[in-house]
């Protein structure tokens, strides 16, 4: 039985170091964002700066380790097992819910799960413990550290609100005073903020990283004997003083006299600065249950009391981490940085959340989303109308954007805001920060970085009438999503802990069997979709300025439109065919994708009319007229893909042999249209449109004399209404789908002939 103990130890310094993987990718989002969002620095030197931050934070996070030794549970109420069983539990539910939060990608709080884990498995061996003794269930208080619990689960929350509403205040005042034209200003202008900015940051380092080394509690004479951690907290007003003015003289010399963009700095230093942060904070939140237990069992084996018997009071006391196991973890965390494209993924979803003008939205607008944007434009009117025409027109003109050029090509290199909004980011989550540390209050770097994040775009009208209910609803999905780990952790872990409990060394290696099935199948479903979005077949946006140019680059999106039909309808006569409900699921799902990337080409018909010039203003016409026919394609593809997913899931009767024969005939002639239409906008062969014409009067024909027989087989013979209208339904919608089909050959065959130029004729010599 003791050997279990030392493979759990195993088992758990692996799950730490997966841990440290699914972390970093989950919580790169909090250092990186502003940086890559703002475009301010190049990616790579971007990723250096972070890399050195984190390599920082990591070894000086020795001190950190407290949250998972007792900061949720009182130790001495358990034994040496029972502890063992709750670590266990809180890593193997840990690393499935980040990486659960990843492949969504969602950014989580690491914070908030591990310690809604530790208390999620605290409650429940500590319920099972006084169930096992017929105890009062309501001393389950005594198990549990609640003064602190309550402090960090309230800190928590609390960070949620005053990050958002700092964030705008703040970045309203930096608009107000810098405005877009940031470059331009007096040099002093930029010296200041940069003062305020780099001073913030500054003591935000010393606090963040000078803190958690033994280097904190050495005493110095020219500080008065007092230690250099107790100065950094006694002393804040003289250093941050002394911090302006030194980092404002700095900032005027980098800016009058090395000519260095002072937004650089700033945007390099915060970088590295939340990278510290990261490492030195939430370390705890990957490794120190690992840790915690590796202390516990060297404190175990030394006792030589049995583990149901040694009560784990040592895990009150302060005890060092070693150094190398932070130096090894800061190397994991460095390397994931480096090679994680899910970090990337998750950085995405706050970037386009906060950024500037339009974006792919991947979140749609709900009941709350829409009644916030409401609430909020009535409220804005009302407060614009009580100010001064002219105090409202000074302050609209400060916030007045660039007008920048709106050629797609463009459009999507530029950055998702500006240096300014990137840096009051930065500097606002490492002062919020800086504050709580210095309080030792308990905060997720998350919540705060993407909330301030928030309320930056939020003041800097960011979110217009045209993206606002889609930004809202990204973040209420968001904060959802954050309650949602609160409480999937802590019913999880409990029930892990719970079936640990009972099926021991058994059911640790079914869960851990289990964890591992589950992150390979996220992994693989992860490198699926990003599979797919990198596809052949996806769509592409249409950037030229001519009628010839849009028909050589609409043919490539017709001959993937065509290609995906071909395989959308056959899949779903197949599936009707075979009552298969899996792919006619997954078909339905292809169809709506479908749907979805003509609707997003569709969206952004503004800025490829804003780019014609006035000689191909007709080139509009044309495009326009074939994203209709394409979005007509898609709209039966997905009428007949939803009837035929409805009609088996809801288990009605299945079509007739002769239904299935016949439906069958008609996916053969329809695979052969869209083959060769397919074909031919591959090839660009227009020429070869005039023979694909000639197969209309027989495609017609064929599905009228199809429903002539189903009328005859329904007055005679058919006993089941659905079977009716389903037929029915997929042969009128398949008559919509072929017509619209042809409209489109014929709208190329046209336009094509229209725009080959006729040969130079010479004029004839006089007679």
């Amino acid at each position: 039985m003791d050997n279990i103990y030392l493979l759990m130890i195993i088992a758990l310094a692996v799950l730490a170091i997966a841990d440290l993987v699914v972390g970093v990718s989950n919580d790169a989002v909090n250092f990186l964002n502003s940086a890559i969002g703002s475009k301010a620095i190049s990616f790579k030197t971007i990723m250096i700066i972070a890399s050195l931050g984190i390599a920082c934070g990591a070894i000086f996070s020795s001190g950190l380790m407290e949250v998972a030794r007792k900061g949720i549970f009182n130790p001495g109420e358990f034994y040496f097992q029972e502890i063992m069983f709750i670590f266990m539990a809180v890593m193997i539910t840990d690393i499935l819910l980040l990486d659960f939060f990843n492949t969504l990608g969602m950014p989580t709080s690491t914070t908030v799960s591990i310690v809604f884990e530790l208390l999620g498995a605290a409650v429940a061996m500590s319920l099972l413990k006084i169930g096992a003794a017929n105890g009062d269930f309501s001393d389950v208080v005594n198990y549990i550290n609640t003064s602190k619990a309550i402090q960090i689960i309230s800190g928590i929350l609390l960070s949620v609100f005053v990050a958002f509403t700092i964030g705008a205040i703040v970045q309203w005042i930096s608009r107000l005073l810098l405005s877009y034209n940031f470059e331009k200003k007096a040099k002093w202008v930029g010296a200041l903020f940069g003062g305020v900015a780099l001073s913030s940051m500054v003591y935000f380092i010393l606090m963040k990283g000078i803190k958690g080394t033994p280097f904190a509690g050495e005493s110095f004479s020219i500080l008065g004997g007092m230690k250099i951690k107790d100065f950094l907290e006694a002393e804040v007003f003289s250093i941050v003083i002394v911090n302006f003015i030194v980092w404002s003289l700095l900032s005027y010399i980098f800016i009058h006299i090395a000519k260095i963009n002072i937004y650089k700095v700033i945007i390099g230093v915060g970088t590295f600065a939340l990278a510290l942060a990261f490492a030195g904070n939430d370390l705890v939140n990957f490794i120190g249950v690992p840790i915690a237990a590796w202390q516990s069992y060297e404190a175990w084996v030394a006792s030589g009391v049995p583990a149901t018997e040694f009560s784990m009071d040592v895990l009150a006391k302060k005890v060092p981490t070693p150094t190398v196991l932070l130096f090894v973890a800061g190397i994991i965390m460095v390397a994931t940085l480096w090679l994680s494209k899910k970090a990337r993924y998750v950085a995405d979803t706050e970037i386009n959340l906060s950024r500037e003008g339009e974006a792919k939205e991947r979140f749609q607008p709900n009941f709350f989303s829409r009644g916030l944007v409401r609430m909020s434009s009535n409220i804005s009117t009302y407060f614009n109308s009580l100010l001064p025409k002219g105090v409202k027109a000074n302050m609209d003109k400060r916030f007045e954007k660039p007008v920048i050029a709106l050629s797609q090509d463009k459009v999507h290199k530029l950055p998702a805001f500006d240096m300014v909004r990137a840096a009051v980011n930065l500097m606002v989550a490492g002062i919020l920060i800086s504050i709580a540390t210095s309080y030792k209050l308990p905060l997720s770097t998350t919540y705060v970085t993407f909330m301030v994040a928030m309320g930056t775009s939020l003041a800097d009208r960011a979110w217009g009438a045209e993206s606002a209910v889609y930004r809202v609803a990204g973040v209420l999905n968001v904060i959802g999503g954050w309650f949602g780990t609160a409480i999937i952790a802590f019913i999880s872990a409990g029930t892990i802990l719970t079936l640990i409990n009972f099926g021991q060394g058994a059911a640790i290696a079914i869960l851990l069997f289990a964890a591992i099935l589950l992150l390979v199948r996220n992994y693989s479903a992860y490198n699926k979709k990003a599979k797919e979005q990198k596809a052949e077949d996806s769509l592409n946006r249409a950037e030229s300025s001519s009628v010839q140019g849009v028909i050589e680059e609409s043919a490539n999106n017709i001959a993937n439109v065509l290609k995906r039909t071909n395989k959308i309808y056959t899949n779903s006569i197949n599936g009707l065919a075979k009552q298969d409900l899996e792919l006619l699921k997954k078909n339905k799902k292809q169809g709506t994708k479908l749907s979805d990337e003509i609707e997003d080409l569709r969206n952004h018909l503004f800025f490829f009319i804003k780019n014609l010039d006035e000689a191909n203003v007709g080139a509009s016409n044309f495009y326009i007229n074939t994203l209709g026919h394409l979005t007509d394609i898609a709209q039966s593809l997905e009428y007949i893909g939803k009837v035929s997913h409805k009609h088996v899931n809801n288990n009605h009767k299945k079509l007739k042999y002769n239904q299935i024969k016949e439906i069958k005939e008609l996916d053969l002639e329809l695979e052969k249209l869209f083959a060769n239409t397919q074909q031919i906008f591959e090839n660009r062969s227009f020429e070869e449109i005039g023979s694909t014409l000639e197969m209309k009067e027989g495609l017609f024909q064929l599905m009228s004399d199809k429903i002539e027989r189903q009328v005859a087989r329904t007055r005679t013979e058919e006993s089941s209404p659905k079977n009716t209208t389903l037929y029915f339904s997929i042969l009128t919608e398949s008559k919509d789908l072929v017509e619209v089909v042809f409209e489109l050959l014929e709208l190329y065959y046209v336009e094509h002939d229209s725009s080959v130029k006729p040969a130079k004729v010479e004029p004839s010599e006089p007679a």
